[in-house]
């Protein structure tokens, strides 16, 4: 079994950040558009996840395409989950929060305890990938309850919450780059933030202008940053420039 995760490119963090947008604006347009409500969304979500994370987990190499369609349903359901506790269970967003902080946190713990590292440059065993993908999971759901929180109980506003985000991150790489920050803690730090990035992106640009958005359609969205994942994905398959197998 060689390493089951791609290389963290540029390429990598845009296809990251356009697959937490189409989280959000998929969600919605499953969910509002389509008029499946949000239980029903969830279950369907959850369904194909559960397919796809299989799938994944069944290969012995990191295989670009089942990857990332991961990674997309992963954002959904993580999506989901944090506006199911919000929105049928009435949990407050600063106790969801604070609540999935905990669970990424005894994730890691967890992780690291058995597994005496937390790389991403070493996804070689079922038990290391398992732990990643729950990780994963618990990054989206956090960064979908802190931007929320941000952005609309806060009042930050979609802009506003994107700049603070967007700038959290560049002084994640800057601190990186200083040698500052370790590459683990800088990768998931760097990780959790571009999900409040990408959902502030989604929300600016689908809802209303009234709300502080453009008023785009979810399913436009959607298409366009699909057909954008699409494309690197499917460059990535041909040049490998994501494989460790590949890398200087």
């Amino acid at each position: 079994m060689t390493n089951k995760v791609p290389l963290v490119t540029l390429a990598f963090w845009v296809i990251k950040v356009l697959a937490t947008t189409v989280g959000e604006t998929g969600a919605d347009f499953l969910n509002f558009n389509l008029g499946f409500g949000l239980t029903t969304t969830s279950l369907l979500a959850a369904a194909v996840l559960a397919g796809f994370l299989w799938l994944q987990l069944r290969q012995d190499h990191y295989v670009p395409w089942i990857y990332w369609i991961t990674v997309v349903f992963l954002s959904i359901v993580g999506t989901l989950i944090t506006d199911n506790l919000s929105d049928n269970f009435g949990v407050s967003l600063y106790v969801s929060s604070a609540i999935f902080a905990a669970a990424l946190a005894a994730t890691f713990y967890a992780w690291h305890r058995s597994e005496k590292t937390l790389s991403i440059h070493d996804i070689t065993t079922p038990r290391r990938e398992r732990f990643y993908w729950l990780a994963i999971l618990f990054t989206f759901a956090l960064g979908t309850a802190a931007g929320d929180l941000v952005a609309e109980q806060l009042g930050w506003g979609y802009v506003g919450a994107g700049l603070l985000f967007g700038g959290a991150i560049a002084a994640i790489t800057a601190g990186y780059y200083a040698k500052l920050i370790g590459p683990v803690l800088a990768f998931w730090a760097a990780y959790v933030l571009t999900r409040p990035l990408g959902a502030s992106m989604g929300d600016f640009l689908t809802q209303a202008p009234k709300d502080g958005g453009l008023g785009l359609t979810t399913m436009a969205v959607s298409a366009v940053f699909l057909a954008i994942i699409v494309a690197l994905v499917a460059y990535l398959t041909v040049t490998r420039a994501d494989r460790l197998d590949t890398a200087d």
